[in-house]
């Protein structure tokens, strides 16, 4: 069962409930106060024990695990942190369910899994460590995996485990960032402002997340924005190596960044470097549905030529009155991003949609409450880790 993304998303826009912790969580968030200033010998021993006691799961991760070794176990862990907050909780665990089926993770390796994360938390987390807190665990992380069987069980029935597509044209914008468009085998079903895992032929079983860049086409073609980033391996095999003709491997859409058709509600969009890919689909969707509600992009870069898709945008700009395209230059960063929104609005009446950088996210959700937008008009996928929804 290898890692989950940091980008598998959490609904910002779904808080959680506000009541006391139960039993349960109160001895799971104990032990995660035992085991946090050592988290990385207990990533360590985790792994090491599920290699030693099940040498047959090794095939399912990838061969070097330094880059993302921690995220199956971050992951487990921090959805049992949150094992009351049921909705949100269980829209995570699906998506994680249905994502790892592209690895080949079947239904008898959760058990395996579960052995070891309780046989490391127990070591590290002995001085605290009980019969009651090994239940609560039990219990937490029996409901964690059923939902994750029961939604690739499900996901199984009508989607494949994955599909491949083959590099149709690949544009590269500037010396880091790259366009490219690919020709999935078979139809492929997504939402404008969702995100899918993508793996190269050069790095076996790595898979990286990426934005669809535009809302689904007629022809069944998918556009990604990628940015090479320092030791990123799949970034930079997919901006300096990939060709037309290469194949890559797409995993299943997920993310909730989506538009709702049912409202007439403004949208204000901020997209940080390719984060703007995302937003363009949902600008492209709502054109499409023959809408003519207002949408404000905010376009951030940290110079002018990372405004590398610009003349895209204006050229939507011009084929739409409804829409305002504003691009932001901030070379200190994109942190300024989201505080040029205030000189504009009111955006009371605005669904917001916030992608791009970790750092640009979480300012960009503060200031946009500091402004006094609820959070459940907030929309944006976490790039890191399920988050304490609402906090």
């Amino acid at each position: 069962m290898p890692p989950p993304s940091p980008q598998l998303s959490v609904p910002a826009q779904r808080p959680a409930p506000a009541q006391p912790a139960s039993p349960d969580a109160m001895l799971i968030r104990r032990t995660m106060a035992e085991v946090g200033p050592v988290a990385d010998k207990v990533t360590s021993y985790f792994y090491a024990l599920l290699f030693v006691r099940h040498p047959d799961l090794r095939s399912l991760f990838p061969a070097a695990m330094d880059t993302q070794r921690d995220r199956l176990l971050k992951a487990l862990l921090t959805a049992a942190e949150h094992i009351d907050n049921k909705p949100v909780l269980v829209e995570y665990l699906q998506n994680l369910g249905r994502g790892h089926r592209k690895y080949g993770t079947r239904a008898e390796h959760y058990p395996a899994v579960g052995e070891c994360l309780i046989g490391s938390l127990s070591k590290y987390a002995a001085g605290v460590w009980d019969g009651e807190m090994e239940a609560a665990w039990v219990r937490a992380y029996t409901t964690i995996s059923q939902v994750m069987i029961d939604a690739a069980a499900a996901d199984e029935l009508r989607a494949p485990a994955w599909w491949y597509a083959e590099v149709v044209s690949h544009d590269l914008r500037t010396s880091d960032i790259a366009v490219l468009t690919v020709r999935p085998d078979q139809p492929y079903p997504f939402l404008a402002g969702q995100y899918t895992s993508l793996e190269t032929p050069w790095w076996p079983r790595i898979w990286r997340h990426y934005s669809f860049a535009s809302a689904p086409r007629s022809d069944g073609l998918l556009t990604f924005h990628v940015k090479a980033v320092p030791a990123g391996w799949v970034s930079n095999a997919l901006v300096h190596r990939a060709r037309p003709g290469d194949i890559v491997r797409l995993g299943p859409p997920a993310g909730s960044m989506t538009v709702d058709h049912t409202t007439d509600s403004g949208l204000l969009c901020l997209g940080g470097g390719t984060g703007i890919a995302p937003i363009k689909a949902l600008v492209e969707d709502v054109a499409e549905h023959g809408e003519r509600r207002p949408v404000e992009v905010f376009y951030g870069a940290r110079t002018n030529q990372d405004l590398y898709d610009i003349d895209t945008m204006l050229r939507l700009q011009q084929s739409h009155p409804w829409l305002e395209v504003r691009p932001v230059v901030d070379r200190h960063g994109l942190l300024q991003l989201p505080h040029a929104i205030r000189e504009f609005g009111p955006w009371n009446e605005y669904d917001v949609y916030v992608s791009g950088p970790p750092g640009m996210i979480r300012s960009g959700v503060d200031a946009l409450r500091d402004i006094g937008i609820p959070t459940d008009r907030i929309r944006h996928d976490s790039v890191e880790e399920l988050v304490a929804t609402g906090s």
